[in-house]
């Protein structure tokens, strides 16, 4: 029996700030990206990642070109792999889990999708754990 290749995942943007921002989970992200590299997210992950590199500029954990080329390399690896979430999928989502919309976007977009969202949250774990994976449970 042939071995199953890789396949699309819904990323959340914790698994691209590890993967762009050398943080400890880095080597996860990275084996994650060697064994399935045709990623996926809703449009709203560059907000997101913009929001968190932010934060890392502002702490002097890195500098303002350092982030903007973690951006560039971020949406160039994302280009042609965002989407257009559904608003009631998001919405029904979030009214039935007490999540954040924001969050719900990955869930609506993984069920669409009919593949697992991987992600660094916990609560969506919890909340989502049918469709949802921790990175370090989905490597091993």
């Amino acid at each position: 029996m042939e071995e199953a290749g890789p396949f699309v995942i819904v990323v959340d943007t914790n698994v691209l700030i590890y993967f762009w921002l050398r943080t400890e989970q880095a080597r996860q992200a990275e084996r994650l990206y060697a064994n399935d590299p045709d990623w996926i997210a809703p449009m709203l992950w560059r907000s997101e990642f913009r929001n968190a590199l932010s934060l890392y500029v502002r702490k002097n954990r890195m500098s303002l070109e350092q982030a903007m080329y973690a951006v560039a390399s971020a949406e160039e690896q994302m280009d042609d792999h965002e989407h257009i979430v559904d608003s009631r999928a998001i919405m029904e989502l979030a009214l039935d889990s007490g999540c954040s919309t924001y969050d719900c976007e990955f869930v609506a977009l993984a069920e669409a999708a009919g593949v697992p969202l991987i992600t660094g949250d916990r609560r969506i774990v919890e909340r989502f754990p049918k469709i949802a994976q921790p990175l370090p449970d989905f490597i091993h």
